[in-house]
């Protein structure tokens, strides 16, 4: 059996080495995430593009990443792992080049919503292919490397989305943030080629393409309006799809349950759902990652009202991004002190620093933001993995896998949420304003509702203590 690979009978000998190959596709995905949001003033001024279009660079890549996941994960089930990863790669080039060269805004998101199919096609690979060729007593060791990774990616994207801006490598300004993915992949992909064994499953799932095609429909007549319908007056076309939204997501859930019935494989497991614990788990997914949306408005706020390039923009969001590398390495000190109440201790920490960046921008003293940006970043490196544990901890173990895609899948979802309601809260209050204390003020607001958010989904991920693998009271 190709699973056998990973046995301590048949160590594949060059499991390290392609390591290497699969985290630069786990890599990617989270470092495009970031990279744009320091980039996105540059790129509104050279594609003379609305408030709305920068939300939708940021919520098209994230609702197509979250529609996708789980079927990107079937495919490589399917038709083995590492060919899965290889065309998930070409395309992520082709649709970063379709980016990097766009000549419209509009060009740019349908490139970015390219970018999210392809993103969610090749990642789930990298995390299968690690748990299929490394043995037990090694595994352990990679899957760190691998968690370590999106702290890596946070760090690097918003560094590097500064730096590249700054730098006008060749005269290409904000387009270097996409083409910088090309000679990776062109790296990556033969060696992986080569390097990466390919694996697959003994009992593959199968594709779930009319659920996939309902959320699909759902979420974009969800997100669409809620972006563009502020800016536009809210035109009868938005009043139209926001009204459609809804039918289409309870046809999306009726199909899932058909389909389960039936006995196939939907996105969505109706049943699943109905474990102890996980809808209300999903719900702290869903209020706890709309802090993405802080890395864009916060950005804003540097660059337009303080006046700051793109590169000091990058540094200045630094100490957030270095919290949240420095954050996983305490979680589990945080976990044993407040056991099921870890997730939610992080998430306090994070409303915290929130607060006092309101505060701080509000008495006039963003000399010292740095200090609380780092709350922010450690808060959420703590809650992050105890979050995702809180609910696929409760989970039976022959089921966890379904549960972590399902999280994931909320973690997106919310991503382009948080883009299109905090992202649009920001530019209502901040109105035509130009100064520095109206973009203060408008971050300050958008920044509370963050915080509260965050305060929502601690107290939803304390809630009943739902029995675990012996960890959980």
């Amino acid at each position: 059996m190709i699973h056998a690979l990973g046995s301590d009978a048949h160590r594949d000998p060059r499991r390290w080495i392609a390591l290497v190959v699969l985290l630069a596709g786990a890599f990617l995905p989270p470092l495009d995430f970031f990279i744009v949001n320091v980039a996105l003033p540059s790129i509104r001024a050279d594609l003379h593009a609305s408030a709305a279009v920068m939300q939708l660079i940021i919520s098209g890549y994230a609702t197509a990443y979250a529609v996708m996941l789980v079927t990107g994960g079937r495919l490589g089930d399917l038709y083995g792992r590492r060919n899965i990863f290889l065309i998930g790669m070409a395309g992520f080039a082709v649709s970063s080049a379709l980016c990097g060269w766009a000549s419209t805004a509009h060009a740019l998101i349908i490139g970015r919503v390219l970018q999210g199919v392809s993103a969610a096609i090749m990642a789930p690979q990298a995390l299968a292919s690690i748990n299929a060729i490394f043995p037990e007593d090694e595994k352990s060791k990679a899957l760190s490397l691998y968690a370590m990774t999106f702290g890596l990616a946070s760090m690097a994207g918003l560094f590097l989305g500064g730096a590249l801006v700054a730098l006008d490598i060749f005269g290409l300004g904000w387009r270097s943030i996409f083409l910088v993915n090309l000679p990776v992949i062109a790296i990556a992909a033969p060696a992986a080629l080569f390097l990466v064994t390919d694996t697959r499953s003994d009992r593959p799932s199968r594709l779930d393409v009319g659920g996939a095609v309902l959320l699909a429909l759902g979420l974009f007549a969800l997100i669409a309006p809620l972006t563009e319908g502020r800016e536009q007056g809210w035109p009868r076309w938005a009043l139209v799809m926001l009204a459609t939204a809804v039918p289409l997501l309870l046809a999306f859930w009726r199909f899932e349950r058909k389909l389960e019935i039936a006995g196939g494989d939907p996105i969505v497991t109706p049943s699943l759902l109905r474990a102890p614990g996980l809808m209300r788990g999903l719900l702290a997914a869903l209020f706890f990652y709309v802090v993405a949306a802080f890395w864009l408005i916060f950005s804003i706020y540097q660059q337009g009202g303080l006046g700051q390039t793109p590169f000091a923009a990058g540094l200045a969001i630094l100490p957030a991004a270095a919290g949240f590398f420095l954050g996983p390495f305490v979680s589990g000190r945080v976990l044993k002190v407040f056991r099921r109440y870890a997730a939610a201790a992080g998430m306090g920490v994070q409303a915290g620093g929130l607060v006092a960046t309101a505060v701080l921008i509000s008495v006039g003293a963003p000399r010292f933001l740095f200090v609380a940006l780092f709350f922010i970043g450690v808060g959420q490196g703590i809650a992050l993995p105890n979050l995702v544990q809180t609910v696929v901890g409760g989970i039976d173990k022959t089921r966890s896998g379904l549960a972590a895609g399902l999280v994931n899948s909320m973690f997106q979802i919310s991503a382009a949420l948080a883009a299109a309601l905090i992202g649009g809260l920001f530019f209502a209050v901040l109105g035509a304003a130009t100064d520095v204390g109206s973009f203060g003020h408008a971050y300050s607001i958008a920044a509370l509702a963050i915080a509260v958010c965050l305060l929502i989904a601690g107290w939803l991920s304390s809630g009943p203590a739902v029995p675990s693998n012996g960890d959980r009271p």
